[in-house]
């Protein structure tokens, strides 16, 4: 279907491809890649308006493949002699690398795809005036002082919104927008020598969504149950130790799937590349189509389709077509998270996962959308099957090594499961894993009724370093016999 795109926004596509033609070196392959970006932020703590912060930026990134080697160059000078000047750089570079380098680039088949994408936004940000955003998140920000105890309190929108397009000297021409908001609510209580925080939205929710987001997500009526929520651990005891089943809400599996599945499967990340600096994966190729990664009940999707989600897109970075994939079924391991480079170098079947985070970024093998498959079973049923567990929510901290191997997280609430019902709330729950063995032991997995599309806007990753967003959607999961401990 063919997209209408804004006067200023049909300019710069038109004088990229102008630059490009002009400028483009006889090479093997080349390819041009044009971001523009604006964050926007605003936010309102204790009833008090937080200084605004709005970043734009602008610049392209140029690809060569010549002569066995690769090059990349980037500019943000967007003329005829600043492009050029790219180009030769690559070209350069390019050349240099072809004495040495691992893969021979100029026999990669890379893509030359036309088509785009748009977010699905159906009240954009500018929608809304800068008043009536202010006076939004003041009332939701005023309604977290529930009491003498709550000491810090805040409300928050941050809206990101990138164009880009990206071109390549067989003809591809792929033009994509992508409109994300952030909405957070966090409050913080204090008794004594005791202090808690519970928080909504942060690091777990993220889409391209405009203001339906706030709706659609509940922050509207959020406010008034997180401060209670946050009273309510201040009295409550700590999580106690032990082994138990753990039940993980949505908002804590997102960094669950996020450290111990996307992360390990990275392909750059398996063949070495990020050793120096973010570790490895304990997963090896020959894992591939074999290896029992988790119960039977786990199915993990890469899937950029679902058009809500914060990392969905029509095309990656390198061009190639995103399609929805299994990468965990039945629990056995069948892909990794590898784009057409990458896969290329490992001879195995990868995905459309070539992401950069700006116009200064070459394209890196990243998650996008990883999700876990809805199972069959309701929340309460879930609940009704344990006799001693814990139920967490909401992610605060998390330790894995550099292998995405052994882990330990927290969580900012729990609540003890005995005999079938939740029973009472405690705090500082943690617990802790080996990645395999961890999912080896799930039990149950919410159904659709329970799933909820949830993602991150900064997840780090490459160097120098690329924070991107990654879009986790995911059920409640119950896991047996999990290692459970409390804070100090």
């Amino acid at each position: 279907m063919q997209l209408e795109w804004s006067r200023m926004q049909q300019a710069r596509i038109d004088l990229v491809k102008k630059l490009f033609k002009q400028t483009v070196p006889a090479v093997d392959f080349a390819s041009i890649r044009y971001h523009s970006d604006r964050d926007d932020q605003i936010a309102v703590r204790q009833g008090v308006l937080e200084p605004l912060r709005t970043v734009q930026d602008e610049g392209v990134m140029v690809t060569v493949h010549h002569r066995g080697g690769v090059g990349y160059a980037a500019t943000s000078e967007l003329t005829e002699s600043g492009v050029r000047a790219a180009f030769e750089r690559a070209v350069a570079w390019a050349e240099r690398l072809g004495k040495s380098a691992v893969t021979n680039f100029s026999r990669i088949d890379m893509p030359h795809h036309r088509g785009e994408f748009k977010s699905p936004v159906r009240k954009p940000w500018e929608a809304m005036g800068l008043k009536a955003k202010v006076e939004l998140l003041t009332d939701a920000c005023n309604r977290l002082k529930r009491g003498s105890e709550i000491v810090d309190w805040a409300a928050e929108l941050w809206h990101m919104r990138t164009d880009r397009l990206y071109l390549t000297n067989g003809g591809g021409e792929i033009f994509q927008t992508f409109d994300r908001m952030v909405p957070s609510l966090a409050v913080t209580a204090n008794r004594g020598p005791e202090t808690v925080t519970r928080t909504f939205g942060r690091m777990a929710l993220c889409r391209q969504q405009g203001f339906e987001i706030l709706i659609e997500s509940g922050f509207n009526a959020a406010s008034e149950r997180i401060a209670d929520e946050a009273l309510e651990l201040l009295a409550a005891p700590n999580c106690p130790e032990g082994k138990m089943d753990l039940l993980l809400a949505p908002d804590q599996m997102v960094l669950q799937i996020h450290e111990s599945i996307g992360h390990p499967l990275e392909l750059d990340r398996i063949l070495g590349d990020e050793r120096n600096y973010a570790g490895t994966s304990f997963v090896t190729m020959d894992m591939f189509g074999k290896f029992q990664y988790g119960s039977p009940l786990l199915n993990v999707t890469f899937d950029p389709s679902r058009p809500e989600q914060a990392a969905s897109y029509a095309f990656d970075d390198e061009g190639r077509p995103a399609e929805r994939q299994f990468i965990i079924k039945d629990g056995i391991l069948l892909r990794p998270l590898g784009a057409t480079v990458s896969e290329t170098r490992a001879d195995y079947d990868g995905v459309a996962s070539a992401r950069a985070d700006s116009w200064r970024r070459p394209a890196i093998d990243r998650m996008s959308n990883l999700n876990v498959e809805p199972g069959k079973e309701f929340f309460d049923d879930m609940v009704e099957s344990v006799e001693n567990g814990i139920y967490m929510q909401t992610n605060c901290s998390w330790s894995i090594d550099d292998s995405r191997n052994k882990f330990q997280f927290g969580c900012e609430r729990a609540q003890l499961i005995e005999n079938g019902k939740l029973t009472k709330v405690v705090k500082k729950p943690n617990y802790r894993g080996i990645s395999a063995s961890f999912w080896r032991s799930l039990k149950a997995v919410g159904n659709s009724s329970t799933l909820e599309v949830l993602g991150t806007p900064n997840c780090g990753k490459g160097e120098p370093n690329q924070a991107i967003t990654v879009g986790h959607a995911s059920p409640p999961c119950l896991f047996a016999n999990v290692d459970v401990f409390g804070g100090e």
